[in-house]
């Protein structure tokens, strides 16, 4: 076991760990904002399939990974339109429309695939950005400070929502529009609009979480890749009751689980790779019971708000 705690070793732990981490972070922002709003948004599965779907093409075809994060970005706010038109504008119940969004979005991407790459796929490798002096630290400086410049932008843009949602009027909008719409309305706000935005930027967040894990955790596309992920952001966002910290300390928690299977198998710990494969989940439900209790979810969570109705 000694053998394992090489800088080599950690060094790949960490980085395990933060392939993890980034996906379910960046999904659970988006469910953060929609849940804020009043928005359940149970399509987060097909929307992360979507954006990983249309990241990894765009970046297939152009040769940018830049430029597949925005084409994921693209793709989860195009399946987020449903929501938005369906549920925001017409009223239609949430729950049967982020089914609906994510059994299309499983779908689409899987018959997309079989036509276009199933016999030809392409892996795509991420570039690195070493930060000088930083990525020469042995054992962390080789998983944390050489990571790919859209890992640092994507915390960044976490970082930014977390202020936005503590600290400003749009963040103050968007709580009123899930905690009490009607006084949104009196105060001369629109819960239409704050809703639409809240939807948009959920689909956004989705996608990005989705081509982030096509292209820099696998680095390709396969048919239902995200094995649940949107489901367990949406159990990190009632949790977390708004606060992206506590998003964030789960998303690594959940990373850290994952790390440490692959740290068993590994070691030669003679555990079945099926109850390994199952830790992180398993991690998540014990935590979701744990602090069960103090899960809030605001009576308006779901519903669609029509002015002026009681």
């Amino acid at each position: 076991m000694s053998d394992l705690l090489t800088p080599l070793f950690i060094s790949t732990f960490i980085a395990t760990c933060i392939a993890g981490v980034m996906p379910l972070l960046l999904a659970s922002v988006g469910e953060t904002i929609g849940e804020q709003a009043g928005i359940l948004n149970l399509g987060i599965e097909g929307m992360m399939l979507a954006g990983a779907y249309v990241g990894y093409a765009v970046t297939i075809a152009s040769g940018s990974l830049w430029l597949g994060m925005l084409g994921g970005a693209a793709g989860g706010m195009a399946m987020s339109l449903i929501m938005l038109v369906l549920n925001t504008w017409l009223g239609l119940n949430q729950i049967v429309l982020g089914i609906a969004i994510t059994i299309a979005g499983q779908g689409i991407t899987s018959v997309l695939y079989q036509e276009n790459y199933a016999n030809g796929q392409v892996s795509i490798t991420p570039d690195s950005w070493m930060i000088p002096g930083l990525s020469r630290i042995p054992a962390i400086g080789g998983s944390i400070f050489s990571q790919s410049g859209i890992f640092w932008l994507c915390i960044v843009l976490a970082i930014v929502v977390a202020s936005f949602l503590a600290r400003t009027n749009w963040g103050l909008s968007i709580r009123a529009a899930g905690q009490k719409p009607s006084s949104l309305d009196a105060a001369g706000g629109s819960v239409m609009n704050t809703r639409s935005q809240a939807v948009l930027l959920g689909g956004f967040f989705s996608g990005i979480g989705g081509a982030y894990l096509s292209l820099l955790v696998v680095g390709a596309f396969t048919p239902f890749m995200t094995q649940g992920l949107g489901y367990i952001a949406i159990v990190v966002t009632m949790l977390s009751r708004g606060r992206v910290w506590i998003v964030a300390i789960i998303s690594v928690l959940y990373g850290f689980t994952q790390a440490l299977g692959a740290a068993m198998q590994l070691a030669g710990v003679s555990i079945p790779p099926q109850l390994i494969s199952m830790l992180p989940y398993l991690v998540i439900m014990a935590v979701l019971l744990i602090f069960a209790r103090s899960v809030y979810v605001s009576p308006v969570l779901g519903a669609p708000y029509t002015r002026g109705a009681r």
